[in-house]
Order: structure tokens, then C-alpha cells, then sequence
């Protein structure tokens, strides 16, 4: 009987760690909000499921696209807003868009946080 309480709590003790550990990152600086929105997207466009999609559809698009990125408190992409670009595919332009609108970032705002990023990226 103590066996089967000890391995309950150890159980207990071992999963209430993983969820510590799986937690979202609260960031709370504007400059760490950006670098780590600047440095997640990168990944993001560099990624085989996203070349492949580029590719496949758009293989010939070749451009630069300087985009404003909202985020909201949970990590969820609230806005994408095309500021400038010389892309002038509005499939591919509104593909991007999609693309984005369901990333949902690596980490968590302060409540009733919001910050807008601007991004440019290169293709």
C-alpha cells in the first residue's frame, strides 16, 4: 500500500513538473516581443511544409513583402496588414496572409497586452 502512494506521488510530482516546463514564456518587453515575433516567423518562412506549399503554387514569385504583425495575449496572430510590397500576386499576397493569421507564437503577452510588429521579409 505505501508502494502504490509513493508511486502516486511521484507520478503526481512528475506530471505537475512537465506542465511547469511546458508552459508559454510570458514576455513583457517590447524589444523581446519583436526579436522573438522577427526570429519565429523567419523560421516559420524557412520551413520544408512552407517551401514546399511556395513552391508548389508559387514558385515564381520573387519579391519583398513588408508586413505589419499583431499579437495578442495568448500568442495568437490578431492581424496581418500588408504595408508595402513590389509582390503583386494577390493569391499569394492573401496565401502569406493565411499562413500567418494561423501561426500561434511560442509564447504568452501580459493580459490586455497587444503589440504590432513590422516585418519584411524576401522571397
Amino acid at each position: 500500500m505505501k508502494t502504490i502512494k509513493a508511486l502516486l506521488v511521484f507520478t503526481f510530482l512528475l506530471l505537475s513538473t512537465q506542465n511547469v516546463l511546458a508552459q508559454k514564456p510570458v514576455l513583457t518587453d517590447e524589444e523581446a516581443v519583436t526579436e522573438t515575433v522577427t526570429k519565429e516567423i523567419d523560421e516559420v518562412f524557412q520551413a520544408d511544409d512552407f517551401q514546399k506549399k511556395k513552391s508548389k503554387k508559387y514558385a515564381d514569385v520573387k519579391g519583398t513583402m513588408v508586413v505589419d504583425i499583431g499579437v495578442v495575449q495568448n500568442g495568437k496572430v490578431s492581424s496581418f496588414f500588408k504595408v508595402d510590397s513590389d509582390i503583386k500576386n494577390i493569391d499569394f499576397i492573401n496565401f502569406m496572409s493565411g499562413y500567418i493569421l494561423d501561426h500561434k507564437f511560442k509564447f504568452k503577452l501580459q493580459k490586455q497586452q497587444r503589440y504590432k510588429i513590422r516585418y519584411t521579409i524576401t522571397f
